[in-house]
């Protein structure tokens, strides 16, 4: 299970970024006191749109940052004082993070297998299974730098699997894959959640979100601003589809920073 209580992280802007973003504050609040939950035999999506948050909620889930504010717990340990248990709990998956380009899909696998403290005959067993749902197998002596971008990108999964982790956290797992690569990447998603798995997923597409989540968090400006089922969220917000009801709340909030705003300047 995923408990995320209050969480809060806030950045030191540089003066090239505060430039980029037009603002005179050196300081800016990615993520603002979010509270969620998710629990196995569920996939969780985050949804929102590029510099929503979603990506850093998964790193501070994932233990690469650490929170400004709040608590985060993975399977029951604390993110901040146990981040070495959280490790061996969770596969963490960002486009941002690749495989090193010179290896083989075969020798990373190996190599973080061992890293997790698997024996030789697990790996190869590990890796006769995952190899051979992604069809890795023809590819697998290949340096990963003459991969297609499809292919690194299901070698990247099934090296972030190895170790057979209980709780999956992906960010934006089939950004820029094509159709086919991508159905296969959510349908392993799906057979993860039917293991028993808890898998926690950010994305920006409604379509994907619809199909692939059993609940789903619509994160906008750092916040929170609705989770549920699909059929809650549309119920909520009177929408026929994700797409209005993320337009409705989105509406809603740019609204209520301008309020803001205006009355900031009234004082």
């Amino acid at each position: 299970m995923i408990e995320i209580k209050n969480l809060t992280k806030v950045y030191k802007l540089t003066k090239k970024q505060m430039a980029e973003q037009k603002t005179k504050k050196n300081m800016k609040k990615a993520v603002d006191n979010i509270s969620l939950s998710a629990k196995k035999n569920e996939i969780y999506g985050l949804l929102g749109p590029n510099g929503a948050g979603k990506t850093t909620i998964l790193r501070c889930v994932a233990t690469l940052l650490k929170p400004t504010a709040g608590e985060i717990a993975v399977c029951g340990y604390d993110t901040v004082k146990e981040p070495e248990k959280v490790r061996e709990s969770i596969a963490f998956l960002t486009n941002e993070i690749k495989l090193d380009p010179q290896f083989s899909p075969k020798y990373m696998f190996n190599f973080f297998g061992r890293l997790h403290g698997m024996d030789d005959k697990t790996i190869d067993k590990r890796r006769e299974l995952l190899f051979g749902y992604f069809g890795i197998h023809d590819f697998q002596d290949k340096k990963i730098d003459e991969l297609s971008t499809g292919m690194k990108q299901k070698a990247s999964i099934a090296v972030s699997l190895v170790h057979d982790p209980e709780v999956v956290v992906f960010d934006e797992p089939t950004n820029g894959l094509d159709i086919v690569t991508a159905r296969s990447v959510t349908d392993y998603l799906k057979f993860l959640k039917a293991e028993g798995k808890l898998i926690i997923v950010s994305t920006h597409i409604m379509s994907e979100a619809e199909k692939l989540c059993d609940r789903i968090g619509i994160i906008i400006n750092g916040r929170k601003v609705m989770d549920g089922t699909l059929s809650e969220i549309l119920q909520s917000t009177k929408s026929k589809d994700l797409e209005d009801a993320f337009f409705e709340l989105y509406k809603e909030c740019s609204s209520e920073e301008a309020s803001y705003e205006r009355g900031k300047g009234n004082n």
